[in-house]
């Protein structure tokens, strides 16, 4: 597994990382504390190290971190840890703290995500949404002591449009603070709205390693999907319908044959095109089996030429 550089982070992390918002999710494999065992053993077995969760992840507040912590305190040396915090539309036992970007709760959930995830540090803590109620300056100013009180290693945001991550760099430069040191979006080949509107730009300007979550579209650009077919254990299946419902099954089935053409599976060519892209630092991919991350950590192998990569985005076009 190639690690990759995290912007100013003082830590690489792999090519692909593991999205743990399945751990402790109901009607999943990895709903119970054998599941999350067995897919967070096979991905630090197959060097995808990089694991990405956050408070709210889980049938209960905090259930997929307190369920990974019982893994990770075996093996906390070949791990590199990434949680959030401060989902504003979610309500949690911190409310009573104040505003979710405020010093005081993120100080909080800082010191309950560790008790749960069994560590003394946490390598990266994101923001998860912006804070509508709190200066940006105050949220800054609040990660940067955690920092400087060896609590987290760096810290970053999720789902910041341009103009806001631009805020947050600017507020960050008069502060004399690190920026942050991520920035964390959807997108996938059907959703390819953050480079439609500048945040992959704005990421990549900043000074921040961008982390793409559903990269895969909740399992669409497995392979294992097609016109007809849909695996009934699969999450799109169970929950998500609309997703085949309205893909542009003639794209994908130009897709599966220029695949086909390559000698690669659809999973390989698609995680060799994330890969292709220098601003990316991680593509966080979730799985729910130990032979979905395996794959997954395989496929970071695939190394696409500059016109297989203009093949593949010819046929999901920016919107």
């Amino acid at each position: 597994m190639d690690l990759r550089p995290l912007a100013h982070a003082p830590f690489a992390v792999s090519a692909v990382g593991l999205g743990c918002n399945n751990f402790g999710r109901t009607g999943t494999a990895s709903e119970g504390q054998d599941g999350t065992d067995a897919v967070l053993h096979a991905a630090l077995d197959a060097g995808v190290s990089f694991l990405d969760t956050a408070d709210i992840y889980g049938a209960e507040w905090g259930l997929s971190e307190t369920l990974m912590g019982k893994v990770l305190h075996s093996r906390r040396d070949e791990a590199i840890i990434a949680t959030k915090f401060g989902h504003h539309e979610v309500a949690t036992p911190l409310d009573a703290l104040g505003a979710k970007g405020s010093r005081a709760y993120l100080r909080a959930a800082a010191d309950e995500s560790r008790r749960r995830l069994q560590v003394d540090v946490i390598d990266l803590f994101q923001i998860h949404t912006p804070d509508p109620l709190t200066p940006i300056t105050e949220t800054l100013a609040g990660l940067a002591e955690l920092q400087d009180a060896g609590v987290i290693r760096a810290y970053g945001c999720s789902q910041f449009t341009a103009a806001q991550l631009a805020e947050a760099n600017a507020a960050a430069d008069a502060l004399g603070v690190a920026r942050f040191a991520t920035s964390q979006d959807e997108l996938s080949l059907i959703a390819r709205e953050a480079e439609a509107d500048g945040r992959i730009d704005a990421a990549r300007d900043g000074g921040q390693g961008y982390l793409p979550f559903f990269p895969l579209a909740n399992g669409l650009f497995t392979g294992k999907f097609t016109r007809t077919d849909r695996p009934a254990d699969s999450r799109i299946a169970r929950v998500r319908p609309h997703i085949a419902d309205n893909a542009d099954w003639d794209a994908m089935e130009a897709y599966q044959a220029l695949c086909d053409d390559w000698g690669l599976t659809m999973l390989e060519a698609t995680f060799g095109w994330f890969l292709a892209n220098p601003a990316i630092a991680s593509v966080i991919a979730g799985a729910t089996r130990p032979e979905q991350v395996t794959a997954n950590g395989a496929a970071s192998a695939t190394a696409l030429s500059a016109e297989q990569v203009s093949a593949i985005s010819a046929l999901f076009p920016v919107p």
